[in-house]
């Protein structure tokens, strides 16, 4: 999406001239998935694709929101009671309304938005869509939230408006992005450090099986209250200081392993060995050693298929014509249940993988998946 195309629907809905324009990415993980409301690590970047947002105050209380992707337009004013009925417009509804039970009330403004990060196909549009508004509304109103608190505000915005319990990593990532750097984030503490990701040879590739998920199912909050139940169970066989799964060794675990769920202890299985792999790419990372992470990246994938069973069909099957191909690394990406795959391919193998892939995917369901290289990239941002 061109910024030329937002600005003109923004002066066709609203009149000219156009506000100020913003930026914020949508993102990768290369690895440590499920981990991030487990108080544990996860290693994201931003990628070059993401959400735009023109804003210009409008001298009200009343915002006027036109969706160029939905074509569809909403006005609401900044109280409980004015909750839009369009899914979309919640996220823009929360972040104001996050913001005003902070203290800080933002004035109203007219907007027009678009994206070309592919809904449902992991890469977080909710979270761009969170902070490119709450980036925006911060710069315009001179609100004075930093970027740790813009990225919670985006956070309680999908906990208290749309219904997800997620983690804090993707409006982390999405507002303190870096280009050609990931970010491994102890989520528990909020310490952060950028790791240079320039890897001579590879591509980072998204491969999209076109299943798409939704993390507001009860799927995934089943998960993680699994993951509660678990570390509930540790903290009370004994180990007090257990307030995470991240704290939680496989021994600690196997002694509670007759009072938990088989499903209980095999969710805090995958977690214990997932914050393990993180750690070993840390690792690998900063000796260039491409092998160790791919090698990570199928370990997370079986995690996630087996023990934490947030896979599908359409994802077993690309990761193994990965694996088949050659491919360095190559996992589920995001919540799960859909989606992508994440893939780190050498130069020589990208096209012929891409190409068995297309083709053994359509063959067994039907349609090509869609392709998407990433590149990692700067993270929320102003563009005029």
């Amino acid at each position: 999406m061109k910024l030329e195309t937002v600005k003109q629907h923004f002066e066709e809905q609203f009149g000219s001239p156009a506000g100020v324009a913003f930026a914020a990415p949508g993102r990768v993980n290369l690895i440590g998935e499920h981990t991030d409301y487990n108080g544990s690590f996860v290693f994201p970047g931003a990628i070059d694709k993401g959400m735009m947002a023109i804003i210009r105050p409008n001298g009200t209380d009343r915002v006027r929101a036109w969706s160029v992707d939905y074509r569809e337009k909403v006005e609401f004013s900044m109280i409980e009671e004015d909750l839009p009925k369009a899914s979309w417009a919640r996220y823009l509804f929360g972040v104001c309304l996050e913001m005003i039970k902070r203290g800080k009330k933002p004035g109203g403004f007219d907007t027009a938005f678009a994206g070309d990060v592919p809904l449902g196909a992991g890469m977080s549009s909710s979270a761009a869509l969170e902070s490119v508004y709450g980036y925006g509304l911060n710069q315009l109103f001179s609100l004075d939230f930093d970027l740790m608190e813009l990225a919670r505000i985006g956070q309680a915005t999908e906990h208290n408006y749309v219904g997800v319990k997620c983690g804090i990593m993707d409006q982390f990532i999405s507002l303190f992005g870096k280009k050609d750097h990931l970010i491994r984030l102890d989520t528990r503490s909020m310490e952060f450090t950028y790791f240079p990701f320039r890897p001579q040879g590879y591509r980072l590739v998204l491969l999209d099986t076109l299943v798409k998920h939704e993390l507001a199912s009860s799927a995934y909050n089943k998960r993680r209250q699994s993951c509660e139940d678990a570390a509930r169970a540790v903290r009370d066989n004994g180990y007090p200081h257990v307030e995470f799964l991240r704290d939680v060794s496989m021994d600690m675990l196997l002694e509670v392993r007759e009072v938990i769920s088989a499903e209980d202890f095999k969710r805090a299985q995958y977690v214990i060995e997932e914050t393990e792999r993180v750690l070993k790419v840390s690792d690998a990372l900063e000796a260039e050693d491409y092998r160790t992470v791919g090698q990570m990246m199928y370990l997370t994938h079986y995690g996630m298929r087996d023990l934490y069973e947030v896979s599908c069909r359409e994802l077993d099957f690309l990761n193994n014509v990965a694996l088949e191909c050659g491919v360095t690394g190559s996992r589920v990406m995001g919540g799960g249940f859909g989606g992508c795959t994440i893939n780190l391919v050498e130069d020589a193998l990208y096209e012929p993988f891409l190409d068995r892939a297309k083709e053994a995917f359509t063959r067994e369901f039907g349609q090509e998946p869609k392709v998407y290289d990433v590149l990692i990239s700067d993270g929320a941002r102003r563009l005029f």
